[in-house]
């Protein structure tokens, strides 16, 4: 289980890392997005140089909240929970923020009582 926090905005936060190619871990702080449906995980371009991932398919358009946009999906390596995973990472210009998908919630349960104080991620089921 990883405990995360609570952003100004109610946002919900969780340190996970980031596996490159080579093995070396960054560790990134992520924005739960629960409106992004369709995907694990979103990176800016910018990142991918250090990690060296593979393209999986390029220029995916995908729906946003700005609109319509293109990303280039890559396969990732990222450590949630103390376990590793090798998902589909949807990368694309311009992302302030890492975001994780709400595609998590097939494999996590998520815990919120933001009055306690309390949001936490925890692996239910294994990939």
């Amino acid at each position: 289980m990883i405990g995360g926090r609570f952003g100004d905005n109610g946002e919900l936060f969780f340190e996970i890392k980031l596996v490159s190619v080579n093995g070396e871990q960054f560790e990134v702080e992520s924005l739960f997005d629960t409106g992004f449906t369709s995907g694990w995980l979103s990176i800016n371009s910018q990142d991918l140089e250090a990690l060296e991932w593979s393209i999986i398919l390029p220029q995916i358009e995908m729906q946003t909240a700005q609109g319509v946009e293109y990303f280039d999906l890559y396969e990732g390596k990222v450590i949630i929970d103390s376990k590793e995973f090798i998902i589909p990472v949807h990368v694309g210009e311009e992302l302030p923020e890492t975001l994780m998908g709400s595609l998590w919630f097939d494999i996590m349960q998520l815990i919120v009582n933001k009055p306690r104080g309390i949001l936490t991620l925890e692996t239910v089921i294994a990939l």
